[in-house]
């Protein structure tokens, strides 16, 4: 059964504002799913090639019914990137299971994260909270969208016959931002990668287990960001 897309009249006509002036994909494009500015009925998004994103998802269950009265507002915010914050500032609160706090949940997701990465695209940072992750990836030639649902459902088959439960692991929707420019790149990693020290798990963004953070030499260069400055020095030679 087809699933039906929720009316949103306001994000509608964001949607359609952005189209409007922003890229517009080719032919070739499109076949491979690129979409442009779209909606799901929940949150804008943005798909194109050949740029870099800050991805947010989030568990099924961050979001309590039984405290609906706490949250609901929250959607109903006008400005979207004070409707994030306030969104991002709530999931610290660490609400729901927090299935991601158990060490083979994190580390099945974070093994999911990364099997094709180098390969279908390349991240600039990451970071696995107790019930949502951030990602800041490049887009490559594979859609964001494509990208969201393959690592969401993997790990979701993956992580609920490891844990024995049943049921929807993710929230269907996500959140993305698109990179502008090197100063926002600088800010999202570093927003991504401080998050378990801003929730106050750990004093240090490197003691989190399951981050970006841990494997930056004293260069804040990742290991494949080592291998390309190295590949280019003997290049160079």
């Amino acid at each position: 059964m087809r699933r039906l897309i929720p009316k949103n009249l306001h994000l509608l006509k964001l949607i359609r504002r952005k189209r409007e002036s922003y890229w517009k994909p080719t032919v070739e494009q499109s076949r491979k799913g690129f979409r442009r500015w779209h909606q799901r009925g929940y949150l804008p998004h943005f798909d194109a090639p050949h740029v870099t994103q800050m991805v947010t998802f989030m568990l099924a269950d961050s979001f309590p019914v039984t405290r609906r009265a706490e949250w609901a507002p929250i959607l109903r915010e006008p400005d979207d990137s004070l409707k994030r914050r306030k969104l991002e500032e709530w999931l610290d609160r660490g609400h729901g299971h927090c299935w991601l706090r158990r060490e083979k949940a994190a580390r099945l997701a974070e093994e999911v994260l990364l099997e094709k990465n180098g390969r279908e695209f390349q991240f600039q940072a990451w970071v696995i909270m107790p019930n949502h992750v951030h990602l800041v990836v490049d887009v490559w030639d594979v859609p964001l969208t494509k990208l969201v649902g393959s690592w969401k459902g993997k790990s979701s088959r993956i992580i609920n016959l490891a844990l024995n439960r049943q049921g929807s692991l993710w929230q269907e929707d996500y959140f993305d931002t698109v990179v502008r420019d090197e100063a926002h790149l600088k800010k999202a990693v570093r927003y991504t990668e401080v998050n378990p020290a801003k929730a106050c798990f750990v004093k240090n963004p490197r003691d989190w287990r399951w981050s970006s953070a841990r494997m930056r030499d004293e260069f804040e260069r990742l290991p494949w960001q080592r291998q390309h400055a190295s590949e280019r020095g003997v290049h160079a030679a």
